[in-house]
């Protein structure tokens, strides 16, 4: 699959913090995630965004552009073609610093070595082939966090737009009996199971495709866990909801904390009730149970 890249840039006023730029990152990653984008990484002046070619849609970007919320900041924005093997072996390529949960857990690339007298709980190998899912995005940390939290022994769970595997293979390390995730990109896929093997977990199926892949799956689920925009949770909420055990729990991340109110009323109306809810910078984990 081919991506197209955005680099935004943010310029605040003159005489205006420069830590303004952290907040429209933010703002960014979440207003681009709901027209298509689905990978994020910093910049020294801004960010970059990827998305799939056949989703990007030019005039919705700059209507974007041009409409964004934060006054004070000039946004700027140049658009790049990545071919399918600059994408590949960019992300193989990358070594990113081990990831600390909660001193639990160490998320590594298996480029990277443990530190010297480190004995976490759990050490996961995340492979990356793509920007989102090494545990560095506060909505993957406070995902992986919950899941420990819950201890998911002998569950049955489902990871809804898997990317890199990493919550699936997170709660199959902490006793989870199975996994089926999903993802719409083919490199998902191949990387989650590549990873999953890298972790030596063998009781996944991952399946490319959207949540309409769940009509061929049978049974249901006692962990299900999206970390996906905002859009694409409420729109699938009852999809999600149908595939949960009669005493399941609900996993939702991937938007800002200011969405939240909005998901909560979307799972009510799904019979679903609010357990706990995390916040991590301006981001956002709601957990829910029936």
């Amino acid at each position: 699959m081919k991506y197209k890249k955005i680099t935004f840039h943010f310029l605040p006023k003159e005489g205006m913090d420069n830590t303004l730029t952290g907040t429209c990152r933010d703002v960014m990653a979440a207003l681009t995630a709901e027209i298509g984008f689905e990978a994020f990484e910093d910049t020294d002046d801004g960010m970059a965004a990827y998305c799939q070619e056949p989703s990007y849609d030019s005039e919705a970007l700059a209507a974007l552009v041009s409409e964004f919320p934060i006054e004070g900041v000039s946004v700027s924005y140049e658009e790049t073609d990545m071919a399918d093997q600059d994408w590949n072996a960019r992300w193989e390529a990358e070594s990113y610093q081990p990831i600390v949960i909660d001193d639990r857990c160490v998320i590594r690339s298996p480029r990277s070595e443990l530190s010297a007298g480190a004995t976490p709980r759990y050490d996961l190998l995340i492979d990356v082939r793509q920007a989102f899912g090494t545990g560095s995005h506060e909505t993957t940390r406070m995902m992986v966090s919950e899941i420990l939290d819950i201890e998911p022994l002998g569950k049955r769970v489902l990871d809804c737009g898997t990317g890199t595997g990493i919550l699936a293979i997170a709660a199959l390390k902490a006793g989870a009996e199975s996994a089926v995730a999903y993802d719409i990109d083919e490199w998902s896929v191949e990387n989650a199971r590549d990873n999953a093997a890298l972790n030596h977990v063998d009781n996944i199926e991952v399946l490319l495709g959207d949540s309409n892949v769940l009509s061929h799956v049978s049974g249901v689920f006692d962990l299900v866990m999206a970390n996906i925009n905002r859009n694409v949770l409420i729109s699938d909420l009852p999809v999600l909801r149908s595939v949960m055990s009669p005493d399941g729990e609900l996993l939702l991340s991937g938007f800002l904390e200011q969405d939240s109110a909005m998901l909560i009323a979307s799972a009510a109306v799904e019979g679903l009730t609010l357990r706990n809810m995390r916040t991590e910078g301006d981001w956002c984990m709601l957990h829910f149970t029936l």
